[in-house]
């Protein structure tokens, strides 16, 4: 009866969202306080097992997204991400056009929000196709599957900081773990699979074809310090993940936890940044905050909706509804990993939302990691590659990449939707061969 009660809410959630059109945090905390109520929890304790929830997951998680969105803020209107972009096409040249392309989605995408990513980037992709004369489709699918790769499979992005947090894996080897699954992901998906779509020609509607001018009046910065600055987080997970593995040194393995910690290696990459791309650009200090604000806004609602999946998970472990399912679970022979999979992508395609999809995944599936001996950090990045699946008309991805490229939906079915799919079936399929090779 309980599994029954938790999957009508879960089915209640996706409907409030998709049909209804309501805030996804709103349907969080609404399904939660439904799924409290039906699986008996005394009424005076609901509250404060929604307070718990929502609280114990924006304290491991606000930190780490907020200095992210601010990094990639200022990544943009500094010029860093421009800088970085024609920098790599300079480099790779008409031959090679598309793999630049790829490798500039890649980088640019790690600090930035997909959306924001995609708004600048699109531009380049255009100003590319007019000067070299290509079809856009062409040149966009790597690019942008190299963008998709980032925000499901890599921190700091929203979805895997919040899959980290809940199922308790860590972070830098998540980032090393996606960064190895991303890269023949994003060459299949991306740069051979764009190879179809040579030939579709479009117009643009939008007057677009010049990059996005930055809002730095001052110099801009050099490509090795864009690509420092930008990427300082990536450096620091990385760097504080492997030196414990590799030194048995006690005082270097303490300072590495010291460090290492998210919250703590996005602070200095804020401070460095805020300095790198901003102070020594002849910025203003008020400018620089001006731009933080501004992302701060940007930001609110997706740490607000990823603190309502955090109320639903404490509801299913109060009502111990996580334990029947752990015995329900356990009797289907099914690997966790694609189950994960599975169940996210079957959320994805209902709810159109890759965050949305993969928290609910987790707060479901959370069970399992107490009970199986898994590896917590591919079961972020399975239930990642699953939220990835099948991008279709209930995405607002889909529709600002129709839009901007202004192709029939066919089309868009044939080239979106398809790689984001791809994207999603190579992820679970280099998962299964990168947990093979490590365990």
């Amino acid at each position: 009866m309980s599994i029954l009660i938790l999957t009508s809410c879960i089915v209640f959630l996706i409907l409030q969202i998709a049909w209804f059109k309501i805030n996804p945090f709103i349907a969080f905390i609404i399904t939660s306080l439904l799924a409290a109520l039906f699986l008996g929890l005394p009424i005076e304790t609901i509250s404060p097992v929604l307070q718990k929830g929502l609280g114990e997951m924006l304290g491991s998680i606000t930190l780490i997204i907020v200095f992210g969105t601010c990094i990639g803020k200022l990544a943009v209107s500094s010029g860093a991400a421009n800088v970085i972009a024609k920098t790599v096409m300079n480099w790779t040249g008409r031959k090679y056009v598309r793999l630049g392309l790829m490798i500039t989605g890649f980088i640019v995408g790690i600090p930035l929000f997909y959306s924001v990513g995609f708004v600048l980037l699109v531009p380049l992709i255009f100003s590319v196709a007019h000067q070299f004369k290509l079809s856009k489709v062409y040149l966009g699918i790597p690019m942008l599957a190299s963008l998709s790769v980032a925000h499901g499979f890599l921190p700091p992005h929203p979805s895997p900081m919040a899959l980290s947090s809940i199922l308790k894996a860590d972070i830098g080897l998540v980032l090393i773990y996606g960064i190895i699954i991303a890269i023949p992901t994003i060459l299949i998906a991306g740069l051979w699979f764009s190879k179809l779509f040579k030939n579709i020609q479009t117009e643009s509607n939008h007057e677009i074809l010049n990059v996005e001018e930055v809002t730095n009046q001052g110099k801009l910065p050099s490509f090795g310090l864009s690509l420092f600055s930008a990427l300082f987080p990536v450096f620091g997970l990385t760097i504080t993940s492997l030196l414990p593995l590799i030194s048995d040194n006690e005082k270097l393995i303490a300072a590495c936890k010291i460090i290492g910690d998210p919250s703590m290696i996005m602070l200095l990459s804020l401070l460095l940044c805020t300095y790198t791309l901003g102070i020594k650009m002849n910025r203003s200090m008020s400018s620089v905050m001006e731009d933080y604000t501004q992302a701060i806004k940007d930001v609110a609602l997706i740490v607000l909706i990823v603190g309502g999946a955090g109320c639903l998970k404490e509801v299913m472990i109060v009502s111990g509804v996580n334990e029947t399912i752990v015995s329900n679970l356990n009797q289907i022979n099914i690997h966790p990993y694609l189950l994960a999979w599975m169940m996210a992508a079957i959320i994805r395609v209902c709810v159109g939302s890759a965050t949305a999809a993969g928290l609910m995944t987790a707060s479901v599936l959370l069970p399992l990691l107490q009970v199986s001996n898994l590896d917590p950090n591919l079961f972020v990045l399975s239930v990642g590659a699953g939220s990835l699946m099948c991008s279709h008309v209930n995405d607002p991805s889909f529709w600002m990449f129709k839009e901007y490229f202004n192709i029939s939906l066919k089309d868009t079915f044939k080239s979106w939707t398809v790689m984001e799919s791809m994207v999603s079936v190579l992820g679970i399929v280099f998962i299964f061969i990168l947990n093979a090779l490590i365990h």
